[in-house]
Protein backbone atom coordinates (compact mmCIF):
# COMPACT_ATOMS: atom_id res chain seq x y z
CA UNK A 1 0.00 0.00 0.00
CA UNK A 2 3.26 1.93 0.65
CA UNK A 3 4.06 1.63 -2.47
CA UNK A 4 0.87 2.13 -4.28
CA UNK A 5 0.31 5.54 -2.14
CA UNK A 6 3.84 6.72 -3.34
CA UNK A 7 2.09 5.92 -7.08
CA UNK A 8 -1.03 7.91 -6.62
CA UNK A 9 0.19 10.94 -4.70
CA UNK A 10 3.68 11.65 -6.18
CA UNK A 11 3.44 15.40 -5.27
CA UNK A 12 2.22 14.97 -2.12
CA UNK A 13 3.09 18.12 -0.20
CA UNK A 14 2.08 20.26 2.73
CA UNK A 15 -1.09 22.34 1.46
CA UNK A 16 0.15 24.91 3.56
CA UNK A 17 1.68 28.10 1.59
CA UNK A 18 4.86 28.92 3.71
CA UNK A 19 8.24 30.28 3.36
CA UNK A 20 10.24 29.63 6.58
CA UNK A 21 9.89 27.65 9.76
CA UNK A 22 8.20 30.31 11.58
CA UNK A 23 5.19 31.32 8.64
CA UNK A 24 4.79 26.99 8.52
CA UNK A 25 4.05 27.09 12.38
CA UNK A 26 1.80 29.96 12.72
CA UNK A 27 0.04 28.81 9.57
CA UNK A 28 -0.57 25.27 11.55
CA UNK A 29 -1.76 27.15 14.20
CA UNK A 30 -4.64 28.67 11.87
CA UNK A 31 -5.66 25.77 10.16
CA UNK A 32 -7.13 24.47 13.79
CA UNK A 33 -10.76 23.72 12.91
CA UNK A 34 -10.06 25.43 9.76
CA UNK A 35 -9.29 24.40 6.36
CA UNK A 36 -5.93 24.85 4.56
CA UNK A 37 -7.50 26.21 1.66
CA UNK A 38 -9.08 29.07 3.72
CA UNK A 39 -5.53 29.81 5.68
CA UNK A 40 -3.65 30.45 2.67
CA UNK A 41 -5.84 32.85 1.77
CA UNK A 42 -5.23 34.67 5.15
CA UNK A 43 -1.52 34.55 5.21
CA UNK A 44 -0.16 36.17 2.43
CA UNK A 45 -1.17 39.69 4.40
CA UNK A 46 -0.43 38.28 7.43
CA UNK A 47 3.10 37.03 6.72
CA UNK A 48 3.58 40.28 4.79
CA UNK A 49 2.63 42.46 8.33
CA UNK A 50 4.40 39.94 10.80
CA UNK A 51 7.60 38.90 9.82
CA UNK A 52 9.52 37.63 12.43
CA UNK A 53 8.80 35.74 16.03
CA UNK A 54 9.42 39.31 17.63
CA UNK A 55 6.53 40.93 15.69
CA UNK A 56 4.70 38.11 16.39
CA UNK A 57 5.18 38.62 20.51
CA UNK A 58 4.86 42.69 19.97
CA UNK A 59 1.37 42.77 17.89
CA UNK A 60 -1.20 44.69 18.81
CA UNK A 61 -3.67 42.35 19.69
CA UNK A 62 -6.82 43.92 17.22
CA UNK A 63 -5.07 44.07 14.46
CA UNK A 64 -3.71 40.58 14.77
CA UNK A 65 -6.93 39.04 15.10
CA UNK A 66 -8.92 41.04 12.60
CA UNK A 67 -6.45 39.58 10.05
CA UNK A 68 -6.88 36.14 10.89
CA UNK A 69 -10.64 36.10 12.24
CA UNK A 70 -11.97 34.30 8.79
CA UNK A 71 -9.42 31.37 10.00
CA UNK A 72 -12.46 30.84 13.55
CA UNK A 73 -11.52 31.43 16.87
CA UNK A 74 -8.91 33.92 16.04
CA UNK A 75 -8.96 35.12 19.76
CA UNK A 76 -7.60 31.61 21.04
CA UNK A 77 -5.21 31.65 18.02
CA UNK A 78 -4.35 35.00 18.60
CA UNK A 79 -3.48 34.76 22.11
CA UNK A 80 -1.58 31.28 20.94
CA UNK A 81 0.55 32.79 18.02
CA UNK A 82 1.92 36.05 20.26
CA UNK A 83 2.87 33.62 22.48
CA UNK A 84 4.51 31.37 20.84
CA UNK A 85 6.42 34.43 19.15
CA UNK A 86 7.20 35.60 22.85
CA UNK A 87 8.61 32.01 23.48
CA UNK A 88 10.76 31.95 20.11
CA UNK A 89 12.37 34.57 21.40
CA UNK A 90 12.77 34.38 24.77
CA UNK A 91 14.03 30.55 24.64
CA UNK A 92 15.47 30.74 21.06
CA UNK A 93 16.75 33.38 19.52
CA UNK A 94 13.78 34.16 17.60
CA UNK A 95 14.76 31.18 15.58
CA UNK A 96 12.08 28.08 15.75
CA UNK A 97 13.85 25.27 17.26
CA UNK A 98 14.89 22.13 15.39
CA UNK A 99 14.38 19.17 17.83
CA UNK A 100 10.86 17.50 19.14
CA UNK A 101 11.26 18.21 22.62
CA UNK A 102 12.09 21.76 22.21
CA UNK A 103 9.18 22.37 19.40
CA UNK A 104 6.60 20.52 21.78
CA UNK A 105 7.33 22.78 24.53
CA UNK A 106 6.22 25.97 22.91
CA UNK A 107 2.90 27.61 23.16
CA UNK A 108 0.72 26.53 20.92
CA UNK A 109 2.67 23.85 18.82
CA UNK A 110 1.82 20.24 20.40
CA UNK A 111 3.46 16.96 18.78
CA UNK A 112 1.22 16.97 15.32
CA UNK A 113 2.45 20.54 14.98
CA UNK A 114 6.10 19.43 15.88
CA UNK A 115 6.68 16.82 13.49
CA UNK A 116 4.99 19.22 10.01
CA UNK A 117 7.81 21.43 11.26
CA UNK A 118 10.60 18.94 11.37
CA UNK A 119 9.24 17.22 8.08
CA UNK A 120 8.39 19.56 5.45
CA UNK A 121 10.51 22.99 7.04
CA UNK A 122 13.86 21.20 8.32
CA UNK A 123 13.44 17.94 6.46
CA UNK A 124 13.64 15.74 9.04
CA UNK A 125 11.49 12.83 9.39
CA UNK A 126 8.07 12.82 11.29
CA UNK A 127 4.75 11.13 10.97
CA UNK A 128 1.44 13.47 11.13
CA UNK A 129 -1.31 11.79 12.70
CA UNK A 130 -4.10 14.13 11.90
CA UNK A 131 -7.93 13.02 11.56
CA UNK A 132 -7.21 11.53 8.17
CA UNK A 133 -3.96 9.78 8.90
CA UNK A 134 -5.59 8.14 12.55
CA UNK A 135 -8.89 7.04 10.65
CA UNK A 136 -7.19 5.44 7.62
CA UNK A 137 -4.54 3.64 9.33
CA UNK A 138 -6.80 2.21 11.69
CA UNK A 139 -8.84 1.19 7.99
CA UNK A 140 -6.29 -0.69 6.67
CA UNK A 141 -5.49 -2.38 9.65
CA UNK A 142 -2.14 -0.91 10.65
CA UNK A 143 -3.25 -0.11 13.72
CA UNK A 144 -5.71 -0.13 16.25
CA UNK A 145 -4.42 2.52 18.59
CA UNK A 146 -6.85 5.38 19.10
CA UNK A 147 -4.19 7.51 20.63
CA UNK A 148 -2.34 9.92 18.44
CA UNK A 149 1.09 8.99 19.73
CA UNK A 150 0.66 5.71 19.61
CA UNK A 151 -0.31 5.57 16.19
CA UNK A 152 2.77 7.57 15.37
CA UNK A 153 4.67 4.91 17.54
CA UNK A 154 2.74 2.10 15.48
CA UNK A 155 3.14 3.37 11.80
CA UNK A 156 6.50 4.31 12.13
CA UNK A 157 7.83 0.63 12.91
CA UNK A 158 6.22 -0.24 9.76
CA UNK A 159 7.64 2.23 7.47
CA UNK A 160 10.78 3.46 6.74
CA UNK A 161 12.10 6.29 8.68
CA UNK A 162 13.12 8.09 5.41
CA UNK A 163 9.52 7.67 4.48
CA UNK A 164 7.29 9.07 7.53
CA UNK A 165 7.15 13.00 6.37
CA UNK A 166 6.16 11.69 2.61
CA UNK A 167 3.82 8.77 3.82
CA UNK A 168 2.23 11.40 6.23
CA UNK A 169 0.97 13.79 2.86
CA UNK A 170 0.34 10.45 1.01
CA UNK A 171 -2.07 8.96 3.46
CA UNK A 172 -3.29 12.63 4.57
CA UNK A 173 -4.23 13.37 0.41
CA UNK A 174 -5.89 10.07 0.07
CA UNK A 175 -8.08 10.56 3.21
CA UNK A 176 -9.15 14.26 1.66
CA UNK A 177 -9.59 12.72 -1.94
CA UNK A 178 -11.00 9.54 -1.98
CA UNK A 179 -11.50 7.79 1.68
CA UNK A 180 -13.38 9.81 3.20
CA UNK A 181 -14.81 9.28 6.72
CA UNK A 182 -18.89 9.05 5.97
CA UNK A 183 -18.70 7.74 2.60
CA UNK A 184 -15.31 6.76 0.98
CA UNK A 185 -15.31 6.14 -2.75
CA UNK A 186 -14.38 2.43 -1.94
CA UNK A 187 -15.19 1.45 -6.06
CA UNK A 188 -13.05 3.77 -7.28
CA UNK A 189 -10.24 3.69 -4.88
CA UNK A 190 -6.40 2.12 -6.37
CA UNK A 191 -6.18 0.54 -2.99
CA UNK A 192 -9.31 -1.46 -2.94
CA UNK A 193 -7.50 -4.68 -3.49
CA UNK A 194 -5.81 -4.11 -0.50
CA UNK A 195 -7.96 -2.76 1.85
CA UNK A 196 -9.51 -5.06 4.38
CA UNK A 197 -12.08 -1.96 4.69
CA UNK A 198 -13.42 -2.17 1.32
CA UNK A 199 -17.09 -1.77 0.92
CA UNK A 200 -17.34 0.62 3.59
CA UNK A 201 -18.50 3.34 1.07
CA UNK A 202 -19.95 2.54 -2.42
CA UNK A 203 -18.77 -0.21 -4.85
CA UNK A 204 -19.89 1.16 -7.56
CA UNK A 205 -17.10 2.52 -10.08
CA UNK A 206 -19.62 4.64 -11.05
CA UNK A 207 -21.08 5.98 -7.87
CA UNK A 208 -17.55 6.14 -6.13
CA UNK A 209 -16.07 8.41 -8.56
CA UNK A 210 -18.35 11.14 -8.20
CA UNK A 211 -16.61 10.83 -4.92
CA UNK A 212 -13.26 11.66 -5.65
CA UNK A 213 -12.00 14.87 -5.37
CA UNK A 214 -9.31 17.31 -6.01
CA UNK A 215 -6.89 17.99 -8.88
CA UNK A 216 -5.44 14.35 -8.87
CA UNK A 217 -8.62 12.67 -10.00
CA UNK A 218 -8.27 12.13 -13.59
CA UNK A 219 -5.20 10.17 -12.36
CA UNK A 220 -6.69 8.72 -9.64
CA UNK A 221 -9.82 7.23 -11.10
CA UNK A 222 -7.07 5.70 -13.75
CA UNK A 223 -5.20 4.02 -11.71
CA UNK A 224 -8.27 2.52 -10.30
CA UNK A 225 -9.30 0.97 -13.71
CA UNK A 226 -12.46 3.12 -13.50
CA UNK A 227 -13.48 3.06 -17.28
CA UNK A 228 -13.37 6.02 -19.61
CA UNK A 229 -12.17 8.05 -15.73
CA UNK A 230 -9.41 9.54 -18.17
CA UNK A 231 -11.46 11.25 -20.30
CA UNK A 232 -15.08 12.21 -18.41
CA UNK A 233 -13.77 13.26 -15.01
CA UNK A 234 -11.52 16.31 -14.59
CA UNK A 235 -9.66 18.40 -11.89
CA UNK A 236 -12.69 18.52 -8.85
CA UNK A 237 -12.63 19.97 -5.46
Amino acid sequence: MVRSLAEGYPDAHCELDFRNPLELAVAVILSAQCTDKRVNEVTPALFARYRTAADYAGADRAELEELIRPTGFFRNKTNAIMALGAAIVDKHGGEVPRTLADLVALPGIGRKTANVILGNAYDVPGITVDTHFGRLVRRWGWTAETDPVKIEHAVGELVPRKEWTMLSHRVIFHGRRVCHSRKPACGACFLARDCPSFGVGPTDPAEAARLVRGPETAHLLALAGVPGSATTRGAAG
